[in-house]
């Protein structure tokens, strides 16, 4: 049973839905309108063939297209398969920046069945915005949307 408001509504609003990306642009826009003070949230989805991160549907200024495994935040929290709250982005080795105006970042890997997705990346023009309780509320977030994927 999901607690969080957050994950109530996307859980409402995916129930009886089967489209894979029409689910994730709705989780994207949710995410967009409901968090404050983020400049992108949307989803890398895995390409197992090439071993990369693909841009999937997402709310915010354009975007890179292709993340390497292990570059970048969202390659890192892909390879390690764990959560990355990041602070300062500028400081993180091998940032990737898609757009300079995004200072933190929480990246959510997806992964269901043991079978990568991908993963839910969300920035911040804000230096240290995602707290250990965004963490939670966004780790329930994507386990209310693999629900549905």
């Amino acid at each position: 049973m999901t607690n969080s408001l957050l994950s109530q509504q996307l859980d409402a609003l995916l129930t009886n839905e089967t489209n894979f990306i029409a689910n994730l642009s709705n989780a994207s826009a949710l995410l967009y309108q409901s968090l404050s003070d983020i400049n992108w949230a949307g989803f890398y989805l895995y390409d197992e063939t090439n071993d990369e991160l693909h841009l999937g549907p997402f709310q915010g200024k354009v975007a890179c297209m292709h993340i390497k495994n292990g570059s970048g935040v969202c390659g890192t929290a892909l390879q390690q398969q764990k959560v990355l709250r990041v602070d300062n982005v500028h400081e993180f080795a091998g940032h990737i920046a898609c757009d300079s105006a995004s200072n933190s970042e929480i990246v959510v890997p997806l992964i269901k069945d043991d079978k990568i997705i991908g993963v839910l990346d969300i920035d911040s023009p804000s230096l240290s915005r995602f707290s250990p309780e965004d963490e939670v509320e966004l780790v329930e977030f994507s386990k209310t949307l693999l629900k549905h994927i």
